[in-house]
């Protein structure tokens, strides 16, 4: 069966799609950026300039990261970060559920 993905394209050139937006639920579920980025089998650097690129596109920083030390570092979403996940997500939600039955069309062979 297709399955539908969404990519959403700034006028600037920058891009949002599945890849950044897993990456920041990753962050987010893990507490890290570097956790966040084994989970999803990149190094930390391609993990970090993905977090920078999200941060222009949001146009705040998405992350907020505290230093390590007696307590561990780690990193949260900031609210510009879940605004912009569970917006994409509302907005992935929507697409797949209007482009189910046109979908779903695609997976059928024609007579």
């Amino acid at each position: 069966m297709p399955v539908l993905s969404l990519r959403i394209d700034f006028e600037d050139g920058g891009r949002l799609g599945p890849g950044k937006v897993r990456l920041l639920e990753c962050i987010a579920e893990a507490g890290s950026i570097s956790a966040g980025a084994r989970a999803m089998g990149m190094s930390y650097k391609r993990a970090w300039d993905l977090v920078e690129e999200t941060a222009k596109l949001a146009g705040a920083p998405v992350v907020e990261t505290r230093s390590g030390g007696a307590h561990g570092g780690g990193a949260k979403l900031t609210e510009a970060g879940q605004h912009l996940l569970s917006t994409f997500r509302t907005i992935e939600k929507l697409a797949a559920e209007i482009a189910a039955p046109h979908i779903a069309k695609l997976a059928t062979p024609s007579s």
